[in-house]
């Protein structure tokens, strides 16, 4: 039986596939139960390993995932460039190659995925608030070398703006640079800011000039069920993310 998973809804080509896990299917104790993804968070390499294991073998994959490490930054991986594999960290990656699955860890932060619309060039974003604000989609959609307006973008599960709150800091390095973001920011009852992540996200996008944006419109943060949320519980597990060019037969 396949795991648990969303399919995001954006008219990609045939040859894209992405999907997204959710946190139900694995072996994982708590606080990481159950499909937890992450070997960085405390959990059993052992259970890491067989949730990797199910996620590869239950999905169908064409290939192990390309697993960042992910620091919250903006370096970008070519995952089809000589020794790519042993350069760490980073924050994103892209591929022209079939088969090649790219893949971001998520547990409150937006996962950003790009396709052209040709079907012939991807990449993945790991974008917390850290990463929007220093340039990641910036930095992919660079990396991927397309005309902006050949590309689609799908942004996936993250944490909403009633339960994400900021302090001034933030609000401000973003609105320093881009005025128009102070609209993904309302003030709250304590002095500080609900901050919109993946509207900040949608406006970088725009700004780039990629206009074919698809939201999921999913919360982390109010749904314990499906979901792992880090502001929410603290100690808890990763959902990935993933997106691949598929081979011939796949096609």
């Amino acid at each position: 039986m396949n795991l648990p998973h969303l399919v995001p809804a954006w008219p990609a080509a045939g040859r894209v596939r992405a999907l997204c896990t959710l946190r139900t299917g694995g072996v994982s104790d708590a606080p990481y139960a159950s499909l937890n993804l992450a070997t960085h968070v405390g959990d059993a390499p052992a259970s890491v390993g067989e949730n990797r294991h199910r996620l590869r073998s239950e999905l169908a994959l064409p290939g192990e995932p390309l697993w960042l490490e992910q620091v919250h930054g903006t370096r970008v991986l070519d995952a089809d460039a000589a020794g790519a594999l042993k350069h760490a960290p980073a924050d994103a990656a892209i591929t022209r190659q079939r088969d090649r699955v790219l893949a971001v860890l998520v547990a409150d932060c937006l996962p950003v995925l790009l396709a052209t619309r040709a079907g012939d060039a991807i990449g993945v974003a790991h974008a917390g608030w850290r990463g929007l604000a220093g340039g990641v989609i910036e930095r992919v959609v660079e990396a991927l070398g397309a005309a902006p307006a050949q590309l689609q973008a799908w942004l996936g599960p993250a944490i909403s703006a009633a339960h994400f709150e900021v302090g001034f800091e933030v609000r401000a390095a973003f609105v320093s640079r881009h005025a128009a973001a102070a609209g993904c920011f309302s003030a709250n009852a304590r002095g500080r800011w609900q901050c919109d992540l993946s509207g900040l996200a949608r406006l970088r996008l725009e700004a780039l000039g990629v206009h074919s944006i698809h939201d999921s419109a999913l919360c982390t943060a109010s749904d314990a069920q499906r979901f792992f949320s880090y502001r929410r519980d603290g100690h808890t597990g990763r959902m990935a993310a993933l997106l691949w060019i598929a081979g011939e037969a796949g096609t």
